[in-house]
């Protein structure tokens, strides 16, 4: 950068405010990314990060920047004594109120059986005896000795006095006791609805597991929260997101409720970035659609795309699949939005210049996707709308390449990798892994992909991610040498989907993503040099301190 244009950038930056605040870094160990989006990135160091108004103003080695600015002038100067900082760390896939919600329910990720299961949710509902249903979330049967799904007869031997309602770890799948069936009205007589299955015994009778769509049959009889308590789940989301390093996060699916609180609490000035897709099953999709993108003036808050749904998951087979299901052949798996459905919100969509995020996880579904995104474009265009597949995890190897060809991002968690190893090559066959988890052979042809978590489906820590990314190993190094590790990412290639790419999917790579001047000085300072550590350790990394507009936003505690 040539000395005039950092310093009209500098000079910019200080007419902004006619009291610039100044902050100065030095001493650091620091990384970030120069280059374009979807391209092979380059990590440039830096010790130095001067910061005006929230912005970076300059950075890079202290002697030459001390040349051009005068340096040693800003009373506004911090000793970072040779930690490490790297970008903000972005989420392109996580669901913030679900967090939130999450935090505040019965946590069963932690179940190593059905009778685990149980006794947690008991010892949460005698915690709670307040609650008029006891709600919950994490269990996962492909964790428990049996790798069955569970039954409502093991709930009612605890629970009888209350309903209880238990989602899978994945979101796709529910768990329910006699009491909350009661409610909803399901027996044996009642039909699965179309994109869902309640899952019966030999006698024809619930089992107290709904799959997909037939969730709706108990969740729509939930008591319905308040724009209060989602405020207070959203802000306990925050506060966990911003200890883990995340400064954005791209939420996967808000309702009308949830876009009025984010919007009264970016008023309030939130403290982390939030880039909201509303939700396709939004009853007042058309009428937000009509009302326009919104982008707030200190960019915490951005609204211009929609997430639908296309199939459900792989641990649940509701994932859609062109074949049966390896270790079930009467299953494809669930459509929970038709083609022909998804053919018209993407014709409602489209002309009012919104993103479509479409999560799909089987190779059907990712076809029935990119089938309907090259109708569309046909009809009215929209290319250049920067369109997501959300998880692409299993693509038939045919349909990879048509990521590139039509422009789809394809945003992707790499823990659903290192999380689903054990039962994937089930539910699929060893054939069908080919264009499975393929970050690689992703980036080799180009296709951008924009990493998050999918939280709280997985943990949020966005280390996770990087360490699964590079290792395709757990995080007890399982199993050795990697799963499938072809496809595994370097370490700048995850930090780039974790950072540069993952804003360029949210239309923000000029403002965000990576430490330059010009853009929102969000960063995160961090115990440990990820670059200078075994990969297998990437994971242990912890973050001491998180910045967003070069406002210290988190802290860790230190003890003594």
């Amino acid at each position: 950068m040539t000395t005039l244009r950092l310093c009209t950038i500098v000079l910019f930056l200080l007419c902004t405010s006619v009291t610039a605040k100044t902050i100065l870094f030095t001493n650091a160990n620091g990384y970030t990314l120069t280059g374009e989006p979807g391209t092979d990135a380059q990590l440039k160091q830096f010790n130095t990060l001067l910061i005006i108004n929230g912005k970076v103003a300059a950075v890079g080695d202290y002697e030459q920047l001390n040349k051009k600015l005068n340096l040693a002038d800003i009373t506004n100067q911090i000793n970072l004594q040779g930690k490490t900082i790297l970008p903000g760390l972005i989420d392109a896939h996580g669901h913030v109120l679900g967090l939130g919600q999450n935090l505040m329910q019965a946590d069963l990720r932690d179940a190593a059986s059905e009778t685990a299961a149980v006794a947690a949710v008991n010892n949460f509902a005698k915690q709670n005896p307040q609650l008029e249903w006891v709600i919950g979330r994490g269990w996962n049967q492909e964790n428990w000795p049996s790798k069955e799904f569970p039954q409502r007869n093991s709930l009612d031997e605890a629970i009888t006095d209350r309903p209880v309602y238990l989602t899978r770890v994945d979101g796709h799948a529910a768990w329910a006791n006699s009491k909350a069936l009661e409610l909803a009205g399901i027996t044996a007589a009642t039909v699965s609805p179309e994109g869902g299955d309640i899952i019966r015994d030999s006698n024809g009778e619930p089992t107290g597991v709904l799959i997909d769509n037939a969730m709706a049959l108990i969740e729509q009889k939930l008591p319905a929260a308040s724009i209060e308590q989602t405020k207070q789940a959203l802000q306990l989301a925050f506060d966990h997101l911003l200890a883990q390093g995340i400064t954005s996060v791209h939420d996967a699916g808000i309702d009308a409720l949830n876009l009025k609180a984010y919007q009264d609490l970016a008023a309030q000035n939130m403290p982390l970035r939030v880039y909201a897709m509303l939700s396709g099953s939004e009853p007042k999709l058309a009428e937000l659609l009509a009302q326009g993108a919104i982008v707030s003036d200190d960019d915490k808050l951005t609204v211009r795309s929609v997430k639908i749904y296309a199939d459900g998951a792989l641990g649940s087979r509701g994932a859609a699949l062109l074949e049966p299901y390896s270790d079930s052949p009467h299953q494809h798996g669930l459509m929970v939005t038709s083609q022909e459905d998804m053919r018209a919100l993407y014709q409602l969509i489209i002309p009012h210049g919104f993103q479509i995020n479409t999560h799909a996880i089987g190779d059907r579904a990712n076809r029935i996707v990119l089938d309907e995104f090259a109708h569309a474009f046909e009809l009215f265009g929209g290319t250049n709308l920067r369109h997501r597949i959300e998880h692409a995890q299993v693509v038939h190897p045919d349909d990879l390449v048509r990521f590139k060809q039509l422009n789809i991002i394809a945003s992707m968690q790499p823990t659903h990798a290192t999380s689903d190893k054990n039962m994937a090559e089930d539910r699929l066959g060893k054939a069908r892994m080919k264009g499975a988890y393929a970050w690689q052979t992703l980036a080799q042809q180009g296709t951008i992909i924009a990493a998050g978590s999918d939280f709280p489906v997985e943990l949020a820590n966005p280390f996770f991610g990087l360490h699964a990314a590079v290792t395709r190993q757990d995080r007890d190094n399982q199993p050795q040498g990697g799963w499938y590790a072809h496809e595994s990412l370097t370490l700048t290639q995850a930090l780039q989907a974790f950072t540069l790419d993952a804003a360029y999917a949210a239309g923000q790579e000029q403002i965000l993503g990576t430490l330059e001047p010009g853009k929102w000085a969000d960063f995160i300072v961090l115990d440990h040099d990820p670059f200078a550590r075994d990969a297998a350790i990437l994971w242990q990394n912890q973050v001491q301190a998180t910045y967003v507009a070069g406002e210290r936003v988190y802290h860790q505690a230190t003890t003594k």
